[in-house]
């Protein structure tokens, strides 16, 4: 139970696991104050586009679910186990109470089975981080029961006697108190790489990679959690994702935006410099990035005609921003890869030839594959990751006439698995393993959960599960484990609730 009566919850971090936390806060009878560093909410979450994960199909299940997350992060953890555990009741409160649509539905690298749910029109992190958000800046809107600052800079936990009972914050010049337990949503130190920074003291040969992340993502809740005794754990574990994309007038920027593994499942294929492919598309990220660093460079993400139509909202957005170009043929795209349009023809059809395949023998193929399969793809079996799973596949004698849409790609740091350490409740845990009280986490500013690496859209669902579990610990620190000292609700709150607004 808190020390003396607070009168909020106050989440640090306006990501999707912050807004989790605000809602669910709301949802329980209590007030909630959102402190985010940048000038609007969202954070990385916005950007994401692999998808979120549950279990829905009749040949899964949570067993099938549990057992490719700690095969991809080779752990057997509490906390992954708990993330799938939750992962079909806590998408079903997010469908139900947010009216979302995830009727796309696809199976992504080191997955058995097909569960990567996303939206039709929008990336899936902004889908649902937005969602979120407009629910809690309506609640602020009729009612003080939720607040939202942004441009607010958290940088003292207010302690007593061990317990955290608020935080301190600078905005425009001026500092501030809030008081009330505090849950700490920044993200990951994916983005910082300046002097004195979590990445550089943990991960010094990234240094000079260019990030996915926004500046904000700097590790401020591994310095703040470091105030009041916090563990950490597993802070090398710093993940890169193969395919961020080159803008064409500015191709050394250091922060890029993402080509998620969406495009290539729709197709997509990746060439390297002299017009060959050299990996499995669809393999682990870790697998894509070491051979890139084999082979000469720049790599293209080639999308044809099908392809493209599958992702046609994502392909404009990228053509708008210059980060990927139309060619209206193959020949067209060979003419500026200044490679022989026969190059181009000799790729596609070898990569068709392993599609028929794998459609047609009855034997196994030559080249191992991931999950014990065997791959007729000769280009990825060299290099043991065989491709056995194939989409919108492109006969080399169309190639000279079909339209491409294509970026230039770049390995880039996406996230950290390593951070705070806490517990099945998300309370963040000291050395010694007792739970500080009045401190609690979630999102990527947590370490211990998904292992060595995430498997491809559980990072939203960590969100989303530890965010929940964040929200509901601080209530029971706030009201007491039989909510004996809940407030009363004022008329005007119940007239609020009835409305809707929780």
């Amino acid at each position: 139970m808190a020390l003396f009566p607070a009168s909020h919850v106050v989440v640090v971090g306006g990501g999707l696991a912050g807004m989790v936390v605000a809602n669910q806060v709301l949802e329980r009878g209590g007030r909630v104050l959102v402190l985010e560093k940048a000038p609007f909410c969202g954070g990385n979450s916005a950007k994401a586009t692999a998808g979120i994960n549950f279990p829905r199909e009749k040949d899964d299940s949570e067993a099938c679910f549990k057992d490719d997350t700690l095969g991809a992060g080779e752990t057997n953890g509490e906390l992954a186990n708990l993330l799938c555990r939750n992962s079909l009741p806590d998408m079903s409160w997010l469908v139900d109470k947010f009216d979302l649509d995830f009727s796309v539905v696809s199976k992504l690298s080191c997955h058995s089975r097909a569960r990567t749910s996303r939206t039709k029109d929008s990336t899936p992190g902004m889908a649902i981080t937005y969602a979120l958000m407009q629910m809690v800046e309506k609640v602020a809107e009729v009612s003080d029961r939720a607040r939202l600052v942004t441009k607010a800079e958290v940088f003292q936990l207010l302690l007593r006697d061990g317990n955290v009972v608020g935080c301190q914050y600078r905005k425009s010049g001026c500092s501030s108190k809030e008081y009330g337990p505090v849950v700490l949503c920044t993200g990951g130190f994916g983005g910082d790489s300046g002097p004195g920074s979590v990445l550089v003291s943990q991960r010094p040969d990234l240094t000079n990679w260019p990030t996915a992340n926004t500046e904000h993502s700097a590790g401020d809740a591994l310095k703040l959690g470091e105030q009041a005794g916090a563990q950490t754990l597993d802070l090398e574990w710093v993940h890169l994702h193969p395919t961020g994309l080159v803008q064409e007038d500015d191709a050394t920027a250091k922060r890029k935006v993402l080509a998620g593994e969406s495009f290539r499942l729709a197709g997509g294929l990746l060439l390297n410099g002299s017009g060959d492919r050299f990996c499995n598309e669809l393999g682990p990220a870790e697998h894509i990035v070491a051979e890139m660093q084999k082979n000469p460079g720049p790599f293209r993400l080639c999308l044809n005609t099908a392809a493209t139509r599958e992702l046609q909202w994502q392909c404009r957005s990228h053509i708008s921003r210059r980060l990927m170009k139309c060619y209206a043929s193959g020949r067209d795209l060979a003419e500026d890869m200044k490679i022989p349009l026969r190059k181009l023809i000799d790729v596609h059809d070898a990569h068709a030839e392993a599609f028929r395949n794998t459609l047609r023998a009855a034997e196994a193929g030559p080249w191992p594959c991931l999950n014990g399969r065997r791959s007729w793809d000769e280009t990825s079996g060299k290099t043991g990751y065989g491709k056995c799973d194939f989409k919108h596949v492109l006969v080399g004698s169309r190639v000279a006439d079909e339209p491409f849409h294509v970026a230039q790609v770049t390995p880039v740091i996406l996230y950290c698995s390593g951070g705070i350490k806490i517990n099945a409740r998300a309370e963040v845990l000291k050395n010694d393993g007792t739970p500080v009280p009045g401190l609690y986490a979630a999102g990527e500013s947590t370490g211990g959960i998904h292992g060595k690496r995430a498997l491809a859209g559980n990072l939203l669902l960590d969100c989303l599960v530890f965010g929940r579990l964040a929200a509901k610990s601080a209530c029971k620190y706030i009201f007491g484990e039989d909510d004996e000292f809940r407030p009363c609700p004022s008329q005007a709150s119940e007239r609020q609730q009835e409305k809707g607004h929780f």
